[in-house]
């Protein structure tokens, strides 16, 4: 399995905009503080939601290419781990209609990758910007207007109760509490 370091340097040779780096960033402490909640491992979870969208900005134009170049970029570093190869295949099944999430692990990511924008977004529209501010009564109020951060598909984030047992307010909550965690690498 290649190392949190060796994952890092592949994000970093392939995207360049600091913004999808930070999405990645929220992605992988939600997905660590998820593994923490289900007794898994941490490291593999942390990965796959680190390198999710690794990709994007090599196919932003190709939508359906999403995931494929980088499960090939994970192999040609020597990636072997099949949890972290068929997770990062699971994220793009809208697109592609396959690998569609099996387990905690592909679920995780499918549900807490849209959450993660919207409570930046929450965090943004705060007076202070800040997400040591932002409260899980906050997020859900914006949740509930669809016109706020219309891009976050609720659809995919309420899938926590049913794929992951876990109620919405507390996926909120861990989700919140760990990109708090991570807020100053964050500038939030």
């Amino acid at each position: 399995m290649i190392t949190r370091t060796q994952a890092w340097e592949l994000l970093n040779s392939h995207m360049k905009n600091k913004n999808l780096i930070r999405h990645c960033l929220s992605v992988e402490a939600v997905m660590k503080a998820l593994a923490n909640h289900f007794g898994e491992d941490e490291e593999v979870w942390g990965i796959v939601g680190l390198l999710h969208d690794g990709d994007y900005e090599a196919v932003q134009k190709d939508p359906s290419q999403h995931t494929l170049v980088m499960s090939q970029w994970l192999k040609e570093a020597g990636e072997t781990d099949q949890r972290i190869l068929d997770a990062i295949m699971s994220h793009n099944f809208a697109h592609t209609g396959e690998n569609p999430p099996k387990n905690n692990l592909e679920w995780s990511l499918h549900c807490c990758d849209e959450l993660t924008g919207l409570i930046v977004a929450v965090a943004l529209v705060r007076p202070d910007k800040k997400l040591s501010t932002v409260t899980v009564d906050s997020v859900l109020k914006k949740y509930k207007i669809k016109q706020f951060a219309a891009g976050a598909k609720r659809e995919d984030i309420e899938k926590c109760e049913e794929k992951l047992g876990i109620k919405l307010p507390d996926f909120i909550d861990i989700s919140l509490k760990a990109m708090q965690s991570i807020s100053t690498v964050l500038g939030l």
